[in-house]
């Protein structure tokens, strides 16, 4: 639990410093399909559409799950850097 608190005010500060449109992150910790307990840190932006922005992602269309457009790649390296650094000065300080 420790650790996904970590990781989620690591990407809250990285994501404040590099994107205007952040809003919150959300956190889960759910045991439902998989036989293992697992947590998910999910980013939350202005430009959701306000009858979704309030619950939880899961909740999107089936199509957003599924577009490339969405897929993590290269284009999010500056992102995991800066996750990263941010993880290194949480650690460093603890």
């Amino acid at each position: 639990m420790s650790d996904m608190g970590q990781l989620g005010e690591a990407v809250e500060r990285a994501c404040r410093r590099l994107d205007l449109d952040f809003r919150r992150v959300d956190l889960e910790i759910l045991g439902n399909t998989d036989p293992f307990l697992h947590a998910h840190v999910w980013l939350r932006f202005e430009w959701e559409l306000a009858g979704l922005v309030g619950k939880p992602v899961w909740l999107y269309p089936h199509e957003r799950w599924s577009d490339e457009r969405f897929r993590l790649g290269p284009q999010h390296d500056v992102l995991r850097d800066a996750i990263s650094s941010e993880l290194d000065q949480l650690r460093s300080t603890a």
